[in-house]
């Protein structure tokens, strides 16, 4: 099976500035990947070129394994970072014409428009005009409407934008549900609490170069343990190998220097007869990674 977007090597120039320089990922089917990096890393000049948008100026992109056209274009769902429903059209409208375009019948349109209302929780105000939405409801409008028809690869921009606690939650489930039926997935946001619950796998883009790329698990491994989370009532007076202590409520966490084992952590408290309620190891975390990788980039 092809992968569902294939993105070889892609660069972008505007004027004097190469806004992306030579990216390279790919997205399989049934799999959520994350697109993350900071501001005006080129994450949002990539998905232009992949749905395209903007054409590149090198490298190539394949949806469903041939290059883009309007038949593999009409197979993905698009939610962008800023909103573009109709706002002057009723809420119910606006979705019936959006599947119609892409290829719905009128009764399919409708009756998909009339499921995901209902399974966003919009239902009862379809024929509020967009505009007297709020900006969560428009929010989880434009995600309904990303997803009408069934999309095979769905790019998500920022999508819980807006949104509070529980509406968020809904649409990660909805997300599970797209990535079950089949579909791939790509979801990208600047919370790096929510990519690393959501992706399998991650790209980094950062002054438009990948910097980090493949399974998340085996991106941390790589990274080898660096923090250690100790719950005990008191610390000894001299903890090896540890490069940064924090002390909180009830715990101690140590950042510990490149080559120390763990253990010695350990017997540092078991040596002085401080009893140990909790040993725990810790792989980086996505956002300690984006930061280390990020700054290292820019030379900080």
């Amino acid at each position: 099976m092809a992968s569902a977007l294939t993105v070889d090597g892609v660069k972008k120039i505007f004027g004097r500035n190469t806004v992306v320089d030579g990216v390279s990922f790919t997205v399989e089917p049934q799999e959520i990947m994350g697109l993350v990096g900071p501001n005006g890393a080129g994450k949002t000049t990539t998905i232009r070129m992949a749905l395209d948008i903007i054409r590149p100026d090198a490298g190539s992109v394949a949806l469903f394994g041939s290059a883009p056209n309007r038949q593999a274009l009409q197979r993905v769902g698009y939610l962008p970072e800023e909103r573009g429903l109709y706002q002057k059209s009723a809420l119910s409208d606006v979705l019936r014409y959006l599947g119609r375009l892409k290829g719905l019948s009128a009764k399919a349109a409708q009756s998909r428009s009339d499921a995901m209302l209902q399974r966003v929780g919009l239902y009862e105000h379809r024929a509020k005009k967009v505009q007297a939405l709020s900006r969560g409801m428009n929010q989880l409008a434009q995600f309904a409407s990303a997803l009408l028809h069934q999309p095979d690869l769905v790019i998500l921009d920022e999508p819980f934008s807006g949104l509070d606690p529980l509406n968020v939650q809904v649409m990660k489930e909805i997300i599970h549900e797209q990535q079950q039926r089949g579909a791939a997935i790509i979801f990208s946001s600047h919370n790096m609490e929510d990519v690393e619950e959501m992706c399998e796998r991650v790209v980094l883009v950062s002054g438009g170069n990948v910097l980090l790329y493949g399974a998340l698990d085996e991106l941390k491994r790589a990274r080898g343990i660096q923090n250690i989370r100790v719950t005990a009532p008191q610390q000894p007076a001299d903890v090896p190998g540890v490069s940064h202590a924090k002390v909180e409520d009830g715990y101690f966490e140590y950042l510990l220097t490149e080559g120390t084992d763990p253990n010695a952590v350990l017997r540092s408290f078991l040596d002085t007869g401080i009893p140990v309620e909790r040993f725990e190891v810790a792989l980086p975390s996505l956002r300690d990674m984006f930061i280390e990788e990020v700054s290292r980039a820019r030379g900080a």
